[in-house]
């Protein structure tokens, strides 16, 4: 909850870097965001270095003092443990280049983003971002962040807590997370991923025994309130804005 101090017309650059594309928007302290969100496709190869530049380039521009990252992959003490899709050359069409994917691990990207933009930048794991923007607080609450691949994030008791990134495991026949719940299967066949998508809530749901299971992220808003009457726990969807709302968290928890 936002302390009664913060100034509700702070500004802060929210960003949200996706497989496909990063968003920005200015949002307030409490997360209230104060313009349309822009987009600018992910660039690809995406190194390091280049993803430094085109974001410390948007940092500059808005000439605000405060930013709030999300990072789609698994990310721990300002630095990525593993990229995700990123170490993806073409995108998520193509496979991971072991020489990309070495140059992103370990790599400092708060510190990078720091020292480059002269701000005070914050990141932390998309879903983690997501989950900032629209947990609850109470009880165990779990966040599923459905867009081009799955992010997973867990809260207990208001308290985020680390869990790995999914992405990438095999969730049947072979086919990973990513693959199975991502864009490009909902794009095939909306059915069959509505039921992929049955599946990944009651597994997470069940293995963190929560209460309360979050969907977030840019195909959130394709499931219809209350779709899931089955499962023993409830479920809440949010837009595709948690992300960017999350941001203000950053700074005001």
């Amino acid at each position: 909850m936002t302390s009664p101090s913060v100034p509700a017309l702070e500004e802060i650059l929210a960003i949200d870097i996706g497989a496909t594309n990063i968003k920005f928007c200015r949002v307030d302290s409490h997360g209230e965001l104060l313009e349309s969100v822009r987009r600018k496709p992910t660039p690809y190869p995406c190194s390091p270095e280049r993803l430094v530049e085109l974001l410390s380039d948007r940092i500059a521009h808005s000439g605000l003092k405060k930013v709030g990252v999300g990072f789609p992959g698994e990310f721990n003490d300002g630095r990525v443990v593993r990229p995700g899709n990123l170490s993806r050359p073409g995108g998520v069409t193509t496979d991971v280049d072991p020489v990309l994917e070495a140059n992103w691990i370990d790599f400092p990207l708060q510190d990078a983003l720091c020292k480059k933009s002269r701000r005070d930048v914050r990141v932390v794991n998309d879903a983690k971002l997501a989950a900032l923007g629209c947990v609850l607080g109470t009880g165990v609450e779990v966040v599923l962040t459905l867009g081009t691949g799955l992010g997973l994030a867990l809260c207990v008791e208001g308290t985020m807590r680390r869990v790995r990134d999914v992405g990438r495991e095999v969730f049947r026949d072979g086919f990973t997370f990513d693959q199975l719940l991502g864009e490009r299967s909902r794009a095939t066949d909306e059915l069959v991923w509505f039921t992929y998508v049955h599946d990944a809530i009651e597994k997470f749901g069940s293995e963190f025994a929560a209460g309360i299971v979050h969907l977030a992220g840019g195909n959130a808003r394709r499931i219809e309130p209350d779709p899931f009457p089955d499962l023993p726990f409830r479920i809440v969807i949010n837009g595709n804005q948690a992300s960017l709302r999350g941001a203000a968290r950053l700074f005001y928890p």
